[in-house]
């Protein structure tokens, strides 16, 4: 059924067989948007098979995020971190940078997303316990993990969830585009994992808006930005093994692939781990070390180090 509303039509049951009533009959262009992955899934995916291309929309990037703040005349290191704090989402460039109204927007598009494409869609009774599912992840980014571990923190909490139970929680999560889920890829085996993947928040604002912003986890934080940089700039990323080291992602896109570790400060000290995973990696592709010491950039043994800051600032369109 479909009603039009100003210049607009506003569907409800078998909205799909309207939708493709209207491809059949108009010479138009159709953009269906929607919040969550399941918006192209059974009869719509049927009756519109091979006429449609799905586009999937992410926060800002960096250099987005830039764009919007071009004439507040801060440097770019103050937007950076406004960046960490805030995240990418469009609509806080309306709050003219207000800190209460940015934490109540982040706040509501999280509560909004929770209860419409979580807990109603999924019909999910426990709202308590899926909070803490998501605290105990968004507290976890960037850390290898099963549902194994998330079921044993809820249990020292004094509260049970299944295995099988706790990996449909995720696939909701998933679903709605709250959390992107990453798998580990064994870069001698040429094979995926099927074990201890990795969760990156969707949007870090959202994230720093359920836990507050803490400077302790700004490894974490940075690693789920670059993340969703590669993410956004077109590449398939994985986490990569090589033994017992770890790449932090492998990012594909084409025929190239681009071999990537990012550390918060980087110093004599730490250099050899850091370089370690990449240094036994024997392709000619391009290998990165990403970090936000600016005296540690440069070239070592072919493996490039350059500034974090610098390389999320890069146009998408140059990827």
């Amino acid at each position: 059924m479909a009603s039009r509303v100003g210049n607009r039509w506003k569907f409800t049951k078998e909205w799909e067989k309207a939708v493709n009533a209207l491809r059949v009959d108009c010479e138009c262009e159709i953009v269906l948007t929607g919040s969550n992955a399941r918006l192209l899934s059974g009869e719509l995916t049927t009756l519109l098979a091979g006429r449609y291309v799905e586009i999937q929309m992410f926060p800002l990037s960096f250099d987005e995020f830039l764009e919007f703040r071009k004439d507040s005349g801060e440097d770019i290191h103050k937007s950076f971190d406004a960046f960490l704090r805030f995240g990418g989402l469009p609509g806080l460039h309306e709050l003219q940078a207000s800190p209460r109204a940015t934490a109540q927007y982040l706040n509501d598009v999280f509560n909004s997303v929770l209860l419409k494409d979580v807990v109603s869609r999924n019909n999910i009774r426990d709202t308590e316990l899926l909070n803490r599912i998501i605290q105990f992840i968004f507290d976890n980014v960037g850390s290898t993990f099963s549902a194994k571990n998330i079921s044993d923190f809820l249990k020292s909490q004094g509260r049970k969830l299944g295995v099988e139970t706790t990996y449909n929680y995720l696939d909701y999560l998933e679903n709605a585009f709250v959390i992107e889920r990453v798998k580990r890829f064994d870069l001698k085996g040429k094979k995926y994992l099927e074990t201890q993947e990795k969760i990156y928040a969707a949007d870090v604002g959202i994230r720093n808006s359920v836990l507050g912003y803490r400077p302790s986890d700004i490894a974490g934080i940075l690693e789920n930005l670059l993340y969703l940089n590669l993410r956004q700039k077109g590449f398939r990323v994985s986490v990569g093994k090589m033994g017992t080291l770890e790449v932090d992602f492998v990012a594909s896109k084409d025929e190239e692939v681009l071999y990537v570790q990012v550390c918060y400060q980087l110093t004599p000290e730490n250099l050899e781990r850091e370089i370690a995973p990449l240094k036994q990696i024997k392709d000619n592709y391009p290998k990165l070390v990403l970090t936000l010491s600016d005296l540690m950039t440069g070239d070592i043994e072919g493996i490039k180090v350059r500034n974090l800051v610098d390389f999320l600032a890069e146009p998408i369109a140059n990827f």
